[in-house]
């Protein structure tokens, strides 16, 4: 099959000695003919072994020696640098987008090149099934959650099953020039700089497609201390993204912000006017705050409900917690972003300038 034009995987690597076995293999596993694509992962200065892990593996086991891999050094350790060194190192025609915590179809990279060619469009995806990070009730219900529309909002590459146009897409497979006509990975954001670079394909005009048979398989976070961390994180870095590249992120995202800071508010107006003895207020505030929490709570039981009855009732007592977990570790996280910020921008010495540079070659 020589009509197939070679194709580059990039894939950032960070502490992923857990997870990377799954991941060879099903690069091993792909039926895109294995002399049409290179791999190339980029690792973040690793400190669990995953660099030594991937050699282990490629040398102990004849069958991975098809695989043309290499592995490259991320000296700044973030993400979108990961991205664009691979991106400057890639010789294919096509750009795909892979992350260590993910396992793929066996016709991923076949999927996605076809579906390149079909459309004419600028990036292609598919939506990501969430897995259990561990084999307990707690990663189970974490998974579920991930892929709701109440746990994770309007995200179509986590809720949609239809073939559409859309804003973004998780992870991404591209033709090269792109990459010429747009830049590479903005730096500065070292979460969203996905959502950011399709935004900017869109502002040139370009189109982003999902479509289903594009499958992926994530595996979320297995406790709620690992789902708090990186949670708030990604609502500290909505607020940092929001002063970087503003263009790039829809109302939905600030929803968790609003109703923490509500409830911060209203509880604090509640407690503050008791001690003044200024009942109207206090009513007021009081009312205020427990017609939040209470819409809160039958909000969270009814997707709670629907979702048991469909995936089984083990579940129906820890999904509350999950839902809260979720959207209070997001919500202060925006919270913390806010009041960081300045201070943030200061020691980054963050600036509007232009810092995703063209890639530049064929």
């Amino acid at each position: 099959m020589n009509k197939e034009k070679h194709v580059s995987i990039v894939i950032p690597i960070y502490n992923e000695k857990r997870y990377v076995n799954l991941l060879l293999n099903s690069l091993l596993n792909q039926s895109y003919p294995k002399g049409k694509f290179e791999i190339l992962m980029i690792d973040g200065c690793s400190e669990d072994g995953t660099k030594e892990e991937v050699r282990k593996i490629i040398v102990s086991n004849l069958k991975f020696s098809t695989l043309d891999l290499s592995i490259l050094d991320n000296p700044k350790k973030i993400v979108p640098c990961a991205l664009n060194i691979g991106i400057k190192e890639a010789k294919g025609e096509y750009i795909i987008r892979m992350d260590a915590h993910t396992e793929y179809a066996s016709d991923y990279i076949s999927k996605c090149v076809e579906w390149l060619n079909k459309t004419g469009v600028d990036n292609v995806g598919g939506p990501i099934k969430s897995m259990p990070g561990r084999n307990t009730l707690i990663a189970k219900a974490i998974a579920l959650a991930s892929s709701n529309i109440f746990g994770v909002g309007n995200s179509k590459f986590r809720t949609s099953q239809k073939a559409e146009h859309v804003d973004t897409v998780t992870f991404g497979a591209w033709p090269r020039r792109v990459f010429r006509e747009v830049g590479l990975f903005d730096e500065r954001l070292v979460r969203n700089q996905d959502i950011e670079f399709n935004a900017r394909i869109r502002k040139a005009g370009g189109k982003i497609f999902l479509t289903p048979e594009i499958k992926s398989y994530y595996h979320c976070r297995g406790t709620l201390k690992g789902l708090w961390k990186q949670n708030f994180e990604n609502g500290k870095w909505v607020i940092y993204t929001k002063k970087i590249a503003p263009y790039c992120l829809s109302w939905g995202h600030f929803i968790p912000l609003l109703f923490v800071v509500s409830l911060l508010v209203s509880g604090v107006m509640s407690f503050v006017s008791s001690q003044f003895d200024l009942k109207k207020i206090f009513a007021l505030c009081s009312l205020l705050f427990a017609g939040i929490i209470v819409s809160y709570l039958f909000t969270n039981l009814i997707f709670t409900f629907l979702l048991s009855i469909k995936n089984g009732l083990k579940c129906f007592f820890i999904l509350p917690t999950v839902f809260a977990t979720l959207h209070l570790s997001y919500g202060l996280g925006s919270v913390m972003g806010l009041l960081a910020l300045r201070k943030w921008m200061k020691m980054n010495r963050i600036s509007r300038m232009n810092t995703f540079n063209s890639c530049e070659g064929d």
